[in-house]
């Protein structure tokens, strides 16, 4: 008897077990159906993209076959109108015609025609000449002098390296570009970042980093403002 219940007591929990673990089972192989639903999916979508992308490039081959087809008969066309140009017979405006020669006998009065006009053309031309050294009198008011460019600061150069994101190298770039205080960082404009930003070779840095609100407590000699601002910079050197 106890045999009996023993065996029907094993028969129950191995059904219990196996339910158990044909449902987990079940439940992971639900999972795999949908995500081989959405892998199939994905598929087709990108098949359909496939094949449009294929059809615009098939149409921009033809459109570029095209153009080059248009390239090639164009310089054709234009030398044919240039040839076309050079063969037309000239206008007949334009055509020289023949100067018939002059006999002897105009000679003698054209020589005293000639003289006449130069003796005439005398007494005008010292007038215009009178008329020249009367109206250059006058000096021109000279011009105004150009303002003279700005020196830079020659003031005592600061330790730019308190600054939180300048190191050695950034230093010493900033010097090449005559930047040594803290008052001319604390004055730059968008132009003036862009333009260091360029040298320094990084975009966006300047602002990130907040160079110029550091500069400006800097400046001010703000050094409490500054250390709790910026906890992270060194009081001494920015290493």
């Amino acid at each position: 008897m106890s045999t009996f219940f023993y065996m029907l007591l094993a028969f129950v929990v191995g059904v219990l077990v196996g339910w158990f673990i044909w449902g987990r089972l079940r439940g992971e192989l639900d999972s795999l159906r949908g995500e081989l639903g959405r892998a199939k999916s994905e598929r087709d979508r990108f098949s359909a993209d496939t094949y449009r992308l294929s059809g615009e490039l098939d149409a921009c081959g033809r459109s570029r076959a095209d153009l080059e087809r248009k390239l090639r008969e164009t310089p054709t066309s234009s030398a044919k109108a240039e040839t076309d140009k050079a063969s037309a017979p000239a206008p007949a405006a334009l055509m020289s015609t023949p100067t018939p020669a002059r006999s002897s006998s105009a000679r003698p009065s054209a020589a005293k025609s000639a003289s006449t006009k130069s003796a005439a053309a005398k007494p005008e031309a010292a007038k215009t000449a009178a008329a020249k050294t009367a109206g250059a009198a006058p000096k021109k008011a000279p011009a105004p002098k150009k303002a003279a460019a700005p020196k830079a600061t020659t003031g005592k150069a600061d330790n730019l390296r308190r600054l939180i994101g300048i190191g050695p190298v950034n230093e010493k770039l900033l010097k090449a570009q005559g930047v040594t205080s803290y008052a001319q960082i604390a004055a730059w404009t968008d132009a003036d970042v862009k333009r260091v930003e360029e040298v320094l070779n990084f975009d966006g840095r300047i602002a990130r980093e907040k160079w110029i609100e550091q500069a400006k407590l800097l400046a001010a000699g703000d050094e409490a403002e500054f250390a709790s601002r910026f906890p992270t910079a060194a009081t001494s050197n920015n290493n």
